[in-house]
């Protein structure tokens, strides 16, 4: 009953926290995004990572991260989805530069869209064209720029499952850029902001648990069906695991 009178004043205070630090740094987001070269992404990316691990501590959302960060080579990163508040933590959560996927449909958020297609890779899942595009667009990343995001469930997970069925995107990328997968899990952003409707949030600890990168060396475009239902059981049985566990 008490949470229930408290969500609207919270959530009309996560609401004012998040406006207001946007258009506090909307002017450098402005001034970077005239010059779309790989030194301004980085810059772009290190201001959404400050305010995200701001916004996040303001609003009672902090992150606690567990597991191993790892070195070296650029990863595919992936983890579920179940939260508007993902795209957000995944800042706090990882201090090295990446650039996310995301959907185009992202640039029509006010603020947040302009800001996220600063540095984020968009692809329109209706066209080919897109598809493609943003296929070698990722290649490229790896290659010459940094580690990519992804969400191998392509939406919210809003079934009974831990996770659902994987698209192979992640996967072939990762075996054609023979680059390791880093699979992350997050089991509390959904008790945070759920994804059935925008106004649904409340503080409270958000737990990342980074897992043991999964090597592709020598692997074929043949052995994505079995790379991928691989890491989805690795991932569900870890997001399972924690779920089961009280979040102190």
């Amino acid at each position: 009953m008490l949470r229930k009178i408290l969500q609207p004043f919270y959530t009309a205070y996560v609401v004012l926290i998040f406006v207001a630090t946007l258009f506090a740094v909307l002017p450098f987001y402005l001034v970077l995004s005239l010059s779309n070269t790989a030194a301004s992404r980085k810059m772009v990316w290190r201001l959404t990572w400050l305010w995200s691990w701001l916004w996040l501590r303001l609003t009672g959302m902090w992150v606690r991260r567990f597991g191993a960060l790892p070195q070296g080579d650029p990863f595919v990163i992936i983890a579920n989805h179940v939260s508007y508040l993902d795209p957000i933590v995944i800042y706090d959560v990882l201090p090295f530069y990446f650039r996310p996927l995301a959907k185009h449909e992202i640039k029509n958020v006010p603020l947040f869209g302009f800001i996220y297609a600063q540095i984020a890779l968009l692809v329109d899942r209706s066209s080919v064209q897109s598809r493609a595009a943003s296929m070698r667009a990722m290649q490229d990343a790896l290659q010459y720029d940094c580690s990519v995001f992804m969400y191998p469930e392509g939406t919210f997970n809003e079934s009974a499952d831990a996770m659902q069925a994987f698209y192979d995107g992640a996967f072939r990328l990762a075996i054609e850029a023979q680059v390791p997968i880093l699979p992350i899990v997050f089991p509390d952003t959904k008790a945070r902001w759920h994804y059935s409707a925008w106004w649904k949030m409340w503080p409270g600890k958000n737990r990342a648990y980074i897992l043991e990168p999964i090597s592709v060396e020598g692997l074929s475009l043949e052995d994505v069906p079995v790379l991928k239902e691989k890491v989805r059981a690795i991932m569900g049985d870890e997001l399972m695991r924690q779920m089961d566990k009280p979040n102190n």
